[in-house]
């Protein structure tokens, strides 16, 4: 599935659910003593007529045993009748719906002749946040920065496969600094230390945190002119906000209705933060499962 068909979808069933014929439930978690998260989520559709349903156990003892620390799972049911259609691969899937949200959010808060792209961590998101932004905007150079080598240099290679050059950078400030889009996607694990400030970005750069703004200094976040979470409703349900509420701006929904403006001018600092995008897991879903259906036919 391209990016294309992905964003397509997911702002469909966005405007879908402005109407009333969607809905998502805030995203249910719980930690153990031994540092594992474990999270559900939970959205619905009238069209398409379908119920996705995701598990997913982060555990940080995974890399030892050679496991994703995170995995996941989704079942895909019938909206009206219950009956289940299919179970899919939940990393896969969380992979393309994060970029493809994004995507969705960059198309109105970046700016669209950006050419340099920071990716701070440079793991799964960040390959599908490459695809995706690649699609998108007249990439130039890709900057990699993590913590583990391997990775690093798999998304360098990646990026030089794209005709795009790639700079492994020695600090995250070196990767920030000058990047005209800035994707974050540091792993969920726990105490992590801020350690990216937002003073580094130059005027009118992007950022896409898809690790709750856990790496970003917070008092440095009053940098950002504008900031968009996933959902506003699931936010308010949360015990600890990602983000000073004082700074959120509007939710996904909003921009894409226009309930909310996007970009004001070129040189404002823009920023998408968020937990997770449930419509988006029912988005990539169903649109595999219609597909498989087809080219069963």
């Amino acid at each position: 599935m391209s990016m294309t068909e992905v964003v397509a979808c997911m702002e469909q069933l966005i405007h879908v659910q402005t109407q009333g014929r969607a809905w998502v439930a805030p995203k249910t978690n719980l930690s153990t003593d031994d540092e594992r998260f474990m999270m559900a989520t939970l959205a619905a559709a009238d069209d398409p007529p379908f119920m996705a349903v995701k598990a997913l156990i982060v555990n940080p003892s995974n890399p030892a045993r050679s496991l994703s620390a995170i995995n996941s799972s989704i079942t895909l049911l019938d909206s009206d009748t219950g009956l289940p259609l299919a179970v899919m691969d939940g990393n896969w899937v969380t992979a393309l719906r994060t970029a493809g949200a994004s995507a969705v959010v960059a198309r109105r808060l970046a700016n669209a002749d950006s050419s340099v792209l920071a990716l701070i961590g440079c793991g799964v998101q960040a390959r599908s946040h490459l695809a995706a932004f690649a699609e998108f905007y007249p990439l130039t150079q890709v900057r990699a920065f993590g913590r583990g080598r391997e990775n690093r240099d798999l998304l360098c290679t990646i990026a030089s496969d794209l005709g795009l050059e790639a700079v492994p950078s020695e600090s995250a400030e070196d990767a920030i600094r000058g990047a005209d889009l800035v994707v974050s996607s540091i792993p969920l694990l726990p105490r992590i230390e801020p350690f990216l400030d937002a003073n580094w970005l130059k005027p009118g750069a992007f950022v896409s945190s898809t690790d709750f703004a856990l790496p970003w200094i917070p008092e440095s976040l009053q940098m950002f002119e504008r900031i968009i979470i996933d959902d506003r409703q699931q936010e308010a349900a949360m015990a600890e906000p990602m983000i000073d509420a004082s700074l959120v701006h509007g939710d996904i929904g909003e921009l894409v209705s226009g309930k909310v403006r996007g970009r004001l001018d070129k040189m404002e600092r823009t920023a998408f933060v968020f937990r997770s995008v449930a419509l988006g897991d029912l988005a990539v879903a169903a649109l595999a499962y219609q597909k498989a259906c087809a080219d069963e036919a």
